[in-house]
Parts: C-alpha cells; structure tokens; sequence
C-alpha cells in the first residue's frame, strides 16, 4: 500500500504563509494499492489537486470512502475533475447516512441552488453511491478488505480500516475521546495495523476546552496505537491555529514520546507493507 496525504488539515482551508511546511488543506488521502483502483478517504479541499493528476495520469476510476459530511470533508468534491468526465466510474460511500437519505441525497442537497450552481445530476461521470451502517465489513475491488468502525462525532462518523496482503492501514477521524477510557471500537479497529491515521486536532492541554467538539488528541493517538500494537501513527486533522512553527513542536515532542509517530503533511508519501 501507497499512502499520500493532499489534504491533512481539519475545520477550515488556511491558505497562508504560517501554513506552507505542513499545508492548508482539509482532508484528503489516496491510498494506491497493487491491481486495485485507488482509494480515496474524503474529499476535503486536497481533492482537487488530486483530481487535475488523476486527469494527467488518466486514471478513471476510483473509490471514496467518506468519513461525514461535514463542510471540511466535502467541500472539494464538486472540485474533483473526474466527477465532470464522462469516462469517470466513481463509487462513493458512507456509514453514517443511512437513516437520512443515504450519501447521495446528502450531497446532492449541498449541490442544490443556491449553495452551488452544479446540481449533482449534470456531473458527467458514472456515480454509484453506496450506504452501510458503521461497523460493517465488505470487500471493494478485487480483494481489499475494508473493516468499520463507529466513531464519536456530532452528526455520526465513520472510521476504516483497509487491509490487503498483510498490510494495513486504518484512518480515524473525526472523533472525540473520553479522557482515561479508551475507545473499545478504535482499538478493535487499529489492532495491530501498520499506519493509523489518527484524529490529532488538539493537544491534551487543550483538550478540556473543546469537549463536545468531536476531536482528540495526538497524545490519545498514541496511548491508543500503543494499547493496540500499532506499528506506526500518522498525527492528522490539524488544527487551522496550529501553525508551522506550532507544529514543528509537536512533532518533535511526539517523536520523543513515541518514535512511531510522524505528522502529515501535504505530498507526504508512506509505503506500507
């Protein structure tokens, strides 16, 4: 498995110059595996860059795993190139939606005037849309397993876990921890997995005043990796104020913790298996 970080920043795009080390895009990863078609687990803003090499590459086809909805995570879909591509094939799906009108109607009220001016149905690629209930298991492809797990967020989020060959990598976020209770659904989800890409919104000094927000911590994310024999946990979902002077701290503080840590970053690349 290939695992490239676009967009690693949670809430709100920050396109500015305390954001360049680390980047200012919202959430977006590709997850290359070999013979299958390419993962893709949500479409924050990274989505669109993502999008112009996939054109370049002349990849057409693809999965999305969505983690929500909320704006942060969606935002770049109508963004993605390929959506407008006749020759496109794109598969979409999502674990929290099914008692709301599945993950179509959902983006498709996002696309509506006067919020967007492309509904969904003028977006010339091939769509099939996908609705599970969190905790699930299927297959995608020919043969990547994907476990899932009910995560702790207001609206409902969906955390995965993608296993092909041996190799693993999960990714969990948005979710909110309880302070010295560990979360049995995350554990039984990221036990023993190569990469955990883990919600690191906060530091546990700030934790206590975001409680109720749907977040945790990179502290967290390590006490959990640890408890479950992960290999290895990538610091994800940064908070907009955690600017790259904030974050070149914490990194260097997480290493010292535990050196199965790393930050992602925009254009990071992590080989696994």
């Amino acid at each position: 498995m290939r695992v490239k970080f676009w967009g690693v920043r949670g809430s709100i795009a920050c396109p500015s110059l305390g954001h360049l080390k680390y980047g200012g895009n919202t959430s977006c990863i590709e997850v290359s595996i070999d013979g299958e078609l390419p993962i893709i687990l949500d479409c924050g803003t990274g989505i669109h860059t993502l999008g112009h090499k996939f054109v370049a590459r002349g990849q057409k086809s693809t999965n999305i795993l969505m983690s929500h909805t909320h704006w942060d995570h969606i935002n770049g879909f109508p963004f993605f190139a390929p959506i407008f591509r006749q020759d496109s094939e794109i598969r979409i799906y999502a674990g929290h939606l099914h008692a709301r009108g599945g993950i179509k109607q959902i983006l498709a009220d996002h696309l509506e005037q006067p919020l967007f001016p492309v509904p969904l149905e003028l977006m010339a690629s091939t769509k099939h849309f996908n609705d599970f209930v969190a905790g699930e298991s299927f297959t995608i492809g020919n043969d990547v397993a994907v476990r899932t797990a009910k995560l702790n967020h207001p609206g409902g989020a969906t955390g995965y876990r993608l296993e092909k060959d041996g190799a693993s990598v999960c990714y969990v976020t948005d979710t909110e921890h309880t302070p010295g209770r560990p979360d049995e659904n995350i554990l039984a989800l990221i036990e023993g997995a190569d990469l955990v890409i883990y919600d690191s919104t906060y530091t546990d000094a700030e934790f206590p005043k975001f409680v109720g927000w749907g977040h945790s911590t990179w502290q967290e994310g390590v006490r959990l990796c640890q408890a479950a024999n992960a290999r290895q946990l990538a610091i994800f979902h940064h908070d907009p104020s955690h600017d790259d002077s904030f974050m070149v701290e914490l990194e260097a503080e997480a290493r010292r913790v535990w050196n199965g840590t790393l930050v992602a970053r925009e254009q990071l690349v992590v080989s696994v298996g």
